[in-house]
């Protein structure tokens, strides 16, 4: 069994710049990069809102630089996922890949959140040429341009209110009859003139082969089929935080989010901290995952110095 005073669990910008202060406090941290090493930014295309890029930069190639850097810094970077935690004592244990076990006196969740999709096939084909989960992050690239969106809630309302700043015309495909957003944000929508929603409708087909060009908008009611042509198709059904790994242990809200003590990274387990998208459900940026790591390592340090120093 191996022991370390930190352990990382998920990369992407949380983890890594977790990695990247707790190694120049001297912690000497191990980090495991998950499921997907570098996190959702690895089917991002381009990036363009990240303090230091002018020119932008490809997600894959920024958690490139961000992985580097963590690991010059001195952080143990490994391929794995954690696949069992214990949290009921000290030092803590996780097993990685059902085959290695590390004890740790501290730990630092950074599993993210991933987009819930459609599940068709032209969705995940076109998956970054048109097809995005986050309108704050690719609705710049359709100024002027018509798009679509798919969804119900607050978050697709709050999503096609801010592309319709954007884009001459937001399509909001809608399922059923009436949308599940408050009331308020309803109104906001029904009271955009450039909003146009397709009640009773399904995505049927995005169109296009390189990159998005239309979307065949079925109407459940009527059967009847159209083509809409568009630049872009942005999915908001949700988001499902990836923390059913810690439920037996870590305290979360009714959507999974892992809940941290106001103002801090802490959750309710001494010496388990969050960040990143796990246990935030309401930014859901790069900037921000990256910001509330540096906070996950500085409270891990603390910790650290006050238990174990």
């Amino acid at each position: 069994m191996e022991k370390t005073h930190l352990l990382i669990i998920g990369s992407g910008p949380a983890g890594y710049t977790a990695a990247i202060y707790a190694s120049r406090a001297g912690i000497k941290p191990i980090l495991y990069q998950g499921i997907q090493p570098g996190g959702q930014l690895t089917i991002t295309t381009e990036v363009e809102n990240y303090p230091g890029y002018p020119d932008g930069i490809q997600g894959p190639e920024m958690m490139i630089h961000f992985e580097k850097q963590a690991s010059r810094m001195g952080a143990d970077i490994r391929y794995g996922l954690a696949t069992k935690v214990d949290f009921s004592k000290q030092p803590y244990q996780v097993e990685i890949d059902e085959e290695h076990t590390i004890e740790a006196d501290a730990v630092i969740i950074c599993t993210g959140a991933s987009a819930k999709w459609l599940g068709i096939e032209s969705e995940q084909r076109l998956n970054g040429f048109g097809v995005s989960a986050c309108a704050v992050c690719d609705g710049f690239f359709f100024k002027q341009k018509e798009v679509a969106i798919v969804g119900a809630g607050d978050t697709a309302a709050e999503e096609a209110l801010y592309l319709s700043k954007l884009c001459t015309t937001v399509h909001m495909i809608v399922r059923s009859s009436t949308m599940r957003a408050s009331k308020v944000m309803q109104d906001r929508v029904l009271k955009t003139e450039n909003i146009k929603v397709y009640w009773n409708s399904t995505t049927d087909e995005i169109l296009g082969e390189q990159k998005v060009n239309g979307v065949r908008i079925h109407n459940t009611t009527t059967n009847e089929k159209i083509e809409v042509p568009v630049s872009g198709f942005f999915v908001a059904i949700g988001h499902k935080p990836n923390s059913d790994l810690f439920k037996d242990f870590i305290e979360v809200d009714e959507a999974g989010y892992i809940k941290t003590i106001a103002g801090s990274t802490k959750t309710n387990v001494e010496g388990v901290f969050a960040a990143g998208d796990v246990q935030d459900k309401i930014y859901r940026q790069a900037v921000t995952s990256a910001g509330s790591g540096c906070m996950a390592a500085l409270d891990a340090e603390r910790y650290l110095s006050e238990k174990f120093s």
